[in-house]
């Protein structure tokens, strides 16, 4: 049974019109976390990689798994104010507002090759506004890596045409 078909579709959540694809079907079914991160696993362990970093808070899940089977280290992506020591940060625009995502200064080493992960890519916002912070620090974007693509609504277009390269292990076509 493929990735896709172990995804629940929640309508109209979190607000009317909103197909929302939740993972904790996927997660919960100790076959296809495992297919999930193997997939991943044969994907990237060819790949010169020095560290996964996650966004929070799907993402930790991923790429813990993803960091401990390739023997990487895990950098933390959080909302401001989330993380105890000292912190970068980068601010980006969301539709209505603005939001801000910090890691500890410590995080990341000038060159070394980052694998960013999320469980899903919409407006593709959040995910740029990461490989900026990684960029900040002087890592470099190996790829954006992502459980879900939610093509549509054009998030991959948005990171591909800043230069990143996209992957998904499923997509959701139509809303």
């Amino acid at each position: 049974m493929p990735i896709k078909s172990r995804i629940r579709t929640v309508p109209h959540y979190p607000r009317q019109g909103v197909m929302f694809r939740d993972i904790t079907t996927l997660l919960k079914d100790p076959d296809g976390l495992h297919i999930a991160v193997d997939e991943l696993v044969s994907r990237y362990r060819p790949m010169k990689i020095d560290k996964i970093a996650g966004i929070e808070s799907r993402g930790f899940i991923f790429g813990a798994a993803l960091a401990y089977a390739l023997g990487k280290g895990f950098v933390l992506i959080r909302k401001k104010g989330k993380l105890p020591a000292e912190t970068i940060g980068y601010d980006y625009e969301l539709e209505y507002s603005t939001d801000r995502i910090e890691m500890h200064t410590d995080a990341i080493s000038a060159q070394e090759q980052i694998l960013l992960i999320d469980d899903l890519i919409a407006t593709g916002g959040t995910a740029e506004a990461a490989c900026k912070l990684i960029e900040k620090m002087g890592g470099q974007v190996v790829e954006c890596c992502f459980i879900i693509d939610l093509p549509d609504i054009g998030g991959r277009r948005r990171l591909e045409e800043k230069g990143q390269k996209v992957f998904a292990l499923c997509e959701f076509e139509g809303d």
